[in-house]
């Protein structure tokens, strides 16, 4: 084993016995979660944004639709997900978006 591979051991426990493995290179460059902030809206599917039906200022009810999301020709709704006020809007129609992509951002 060279020395290059000793270092890429790592421990870890199962059941109070310890083992030593190698971590693999998508291990390695995983998307690391991060506790999500209630005050983001974030797409869930990528797609081309159709239609935005609120501006930064506004004041959205719960349940009301904010947008339309368009994915493999089928339009998808967005709603707000609680009563809140439109802080910023940080995409514009036509954008192509991914998934993962924030939308906007509110504000009590």
């Amino acid at each position: 084993m060279t020395a290059e591979q000793k270092k890429d051991f790592v421990d870890f426990a199962v059941t109070a016995r310890k083992y030593k493995t190698l971590l693999t290179p998508k291990y390695k460059t995983r998307k690391f979660w991060v506790n999500p902030d209630p005050m983001d809206v974030y797409s869930s599917i990528p797609g081309t944004v159709v239609d935005i039906y609120v501006k930064e200022g506004d004041l959205v009810e719960e349940g009301q639709q904010i947008m339309i999301l368009e994915a493999m020709k089928m339009r998808n709704t967005i709603e707000m997900p609680f009563t809140a006020k439109i802080k910023k809007i940080n995409i514009k129609l036509g954008d192509r978006i991914p998934k993962d992509t924030l939308l906007m951002q509110l504000e009590k």
